[in-house]
């Protein structure tokens, strides 16, 4: 059997692993379990102060059931979206799925088809291979009896069969599906600029953690109160929930999509195409439908009777495209006749062709390639000028499979056929019009069709240009694609040279296509969209599949992309400010030689209330902010001197009202408190900022948020097991009793709001003066 890696390319040991075992996890876990050591059992409700450890358990929960529930869907769309290879079974062609082949199975193969399995070609006719995949070499492979066939390779032309001869993890295929990863979060921003800052948030806590593990030790006065300062001290350092909130925010991306027909194949898709500015378009599949319709014979040559001819063309092609099968549905043939040579169609020559015993050498094709400058090209053109697709039926003097053809080719008669617009393509236009992105309509199609058919969309131009007449100097080259919309006549090495000219104008391109003619555009560019009809080799490089052909899916795609981009930026401004603002007070109060303030359960009233609740909410809000670059530069400008803020804030208020290491428990327990008021309201005028623009539920959140810490301060209700103080303050070990230093912990954390509002005003300053010197520049910020 052909047992292949998942498709999702994540084993249900994989996604374990990479949920539980993580760096993150390892030290809560280290901490937690000081913090159970040092408890005493004798009461249990004394567990309240390990409640920090359910992060552990919680991060790696709800991270494998989003990955399992990901890795369903996106296993289910891709059966959907996978080609059927069809295999010879008891002298029967049959499609069935790709885990059903096995060795010396017949697989019968045309254009369009992927090699799902190694194996060594038995027929031939006319095949040619593209195994850029495999060699990074674009020019099509002739393949004859015998040759061998590599999995990850697929047909451009003609049509054979290949007996399998390595199936499962011996075939190429299963290496690359296992190197593919489809959760990969390569080329991804987001993902490059939070590693850079748990990097540095890692290189940090080594000296401030062994600081703090030696201060704490030393001015505890027992082992018991050591511990309990140290993880109080440590646990806030560990950023626990930003690359949980991250991942989940990305797979629920997946999931949303994927009840819209989207099957999102790697997740930085989903961040990728809300930062392209500029999108390729395919015209035949992508703006107009792929199915066309027989309209006219227009007779250019002195003879007649062509529908026979196109009968017999249509017939003789084993493989045939939308336009070969609007003729055969117009003209069936009535008998057929005796092929001697065919020559199937590419995009590269643009033509296609039989020659028939009795009956002569038959080309149909692009009437600009068969006869330029000829009348039946103009007419051609005039007709095309409609939006209507036109070829060139005519005779040739030289056998169709020569090298010599087309030879000496006399033009016979015009068949028009009708393409119709996709009704969403708009709609879709646009919309990213709107927003600012240009599209780019690249087709192999007549110049003066293409021009035709944009115009229907709204898309104005006043020069549609023809390929075959753009420069051969890569910047001159790469100038005209930067300053036109509209091209026809684009070869598959066209387009890919489109996308690599636009991204060495610092464009990220995204390249949308259903043709085999479209892989090398699509798997170089920086997102390649495939539509679900379209070829299996299309869809196999994409990274984003339409299964329904819904062109106007991806403003969805878009909008999800913004929502993640824009939620994660503000998300991660509260976890780093968070952990900025821990590490140096804990520098402080080891410079200082004093007892950290604050217990585990401390920090779990602030990571709850200032970080964790409105920080998952918000992960997964809407979110319409354009995608800009430069998401770990405002980051780190809003939350480095937001954190030292707190942080010198929060110590001045500890050093403030400390009682002095001789005082009683009661004494230190509400200066503690009035300290972590300070910290508190810092990290509450923190969440406020980085809420704005403010709407309806962000008020509500913010409201809930600040105000449950207002009942855990105030409320009064005393509970038979809470030792006669107030139930919230003694879950959370608060006293604010003392009103003096409650006074000026307040005062200071006055201070610290108005000092945070300014760096929240001059961070919008700065980006401002940034985006406007950008702006002149031409570029994006």
């Amino acid at each position: 059997m052909n047992t292949l890696p998942p498709r999702s390319g994540r084993t249900t040991w994989d996604i374990v692993k990479t949920n539980v075992f993580t760096r993150i996890n390892a030290l809560l876990s280290i901490l937690w379990i000081m913090v159970l050591v040092s408890l005493d059992w004798s009461d249990l409700t004394n567990l309240r102060s390990a409640l920090f450890g359910v992060l552990v358990l919680y991060n790696s929960l709800i991270g494998m059931y989003q990955e399992f529930k990901a890795r369903r869907i996106l296993d289910s769309l891709t059966v959907v979206s996978e080609g059927k290879p069809k295999v010879r079974r008891d002298g029967v062609s049959v499609e069935i799925p790709r885990e059903e082949i096995v060795l010396g199975d017949i697989i019968e193969i045309g254009p369009g088809d992927q090699i799902v399995v190694d194996g060594e070609v038995v027929e031939a006719s006319y095949l040619e291979l593209d195994e850029s995949l495999l060699t990074g070499e674009s020019d099509a492979v002739d393949k004859q009896v015998g040759d061998e066939l590599m999995s990850g390779s697929h047909v451009v032309a003609g049509v054979g069969a290949f007996r399998a001869t390595k199936v499962g993890t011996d075939s190429y295929a299963a290496k690359l599906t296992s190197e593919a990863n489809k959760f990969s979060l390569t080329k991804s921003e987001l993902q490059a600029g939070i590693n850079v800052v748990l990097r540095l948030v890692t290189w940090l806590m080594i000296p401030v953690g062994i600081a703090t593990i030696w201060v704490q030790w030393h001015e505890a006065g027992d082992w018991v109160e050591a511990f309990r300062r140290m993880t109080g001290a440590l646990v806030p350092m560990v950023p626990e929930g930003l690359v949980a909130l991250t991942s989940l925010a990305f797979l629920m991306g997946v999931v949303r999509l994927s009840k819209q027909n989207v099957l999102v194949q790697e997740l930085p898709a989903i961040e990728g195409l809300a930062r392209v500015d500029v999108v390729c378009a395919d015209k035949t599949g992508t703006l107009t439908e792929n199915g066309m319709k027989f309209a006219e014979i227009i007779q250019v040559g002195e003879s007649g009777g062509y529908e026979e001819v196109l009968a017999q063309l249509a017939g003789s092609d084993p493989s045939p495209n939308a336009s070969m099968k609007a003729i055969a549905e117009a003209f069936p043939p009535a008998n057929e006749w005796q092929i001697d040579a065919l020559a199937p169609f590419t995009s590269a020559k643009k033509w296609s062709g039989a020659s028939f015993v009795g009956h002569g050498n038959w080309i149909m094709g692009a009437p600009d390639v068969l006869a330029p400058g000829s009348q039946a090209a103009a007419k051609a053109e005039e007709i095309g000028a409609t939006g209507q697709r036109v070829l060139l039926l005519g005779s040739s003097d030289t056998v169709v499979d020569s090298e010599l053809a087309p030879g000496v080719f006399t033009p016979e008669a015009l068949v028009v056929l009708d393409q119709r617009v996709r009704p969403e393509a708009k709609a879709t236009l646009d919309y990213f019009a709107k927003q600012g992105v240009q599209v780019k309509v690249i087709s192999g199609d007549n110049a003066k069709s293409v021009g035709a058919v944009i115009k229907k969309l709204g898309i104005t131009e006043q020069e549609v240009v023809d390929a075959r007449e753009l420069p051969t100097d890569p910047e001159a080259f790469a100038d005209a694609v930067e300053a036109h919309n509209v091209f026809g006549r684009v070869t598959p090495e066209q387009k890919r040279q489109m996308v690599s000219a636009l991204q060495s104008k610092g464009h990220n391109v995204a390249m949308t296509g259903d043709g085999v003619n479209d892989v090398l555009a699509i798997k170089d560019s920086d997102i390649g969209v495939a539509m679900g009809s379209g070829a299996p080799a299309t869809r196999a490089v994409a990274q984003v599949v339409l299964l329904d052909d819904d062109f106007g899916h991806l403003p969805s795609v878009v909008a999800e992309g913004r929502r993640v981009i824009g939620n994660i930026e503000r998300v991660a401004n509260f976890f780093l400010t968070k952990t900025l603002y821990s590490i140096v007070l804990a520098l402080l109060v080891a410079i200082w030689m004093l007892p950290f303030p604050f217990e585990t359960i401390h920090i779990t009233l602030v990571g709850w209330f200032t970080i964790g609740i409105p920080a998952c909410i918000m992960s997964l809000a809407p979110n319409k902010e354009r995608a800009r670059p430069g998401f770990l530069g405002r980051v780190m400008r809003f939350g480095i001197p937001s954190g030292l803020v707190i942080a010198v804030a929060t110590f001045i208020s500890y050093m403030t009202v400390f009682p002095g290491g001789e005082a009683g428990l009661d004494l230190k327990l509400q200066a503690s408190t009035a300290a972590l008021t300070t910290l508190l309201m810092g990290g509450c005028w923190v969440m406020i900022t980085t809420s704005r623009p403010y709407q309806w539920w962000k008020i509500v959140l913010l409201a809930l948020c600040c105000g449950a810490l207002v009942v855990i301060y105030m409320l009064p209700t005393v509970l038979p097991f809470t030792d006669g103080r107030p139930v919230g303050q003694w879950f959370f070990n608060l006293d604010p009793s003392n009103a003096s230093m409650m006074t000026t912990a307040m005062m200071i954390g006055l201070v610290e709001i108005v000092l945070i509002e300014a760096v929240w005003w001059i961070d919008g300053l700065v980006g401002g003066v940034k985006r406007k010197v950008f702006a002149l520049r031409g570029e994006d910020c």
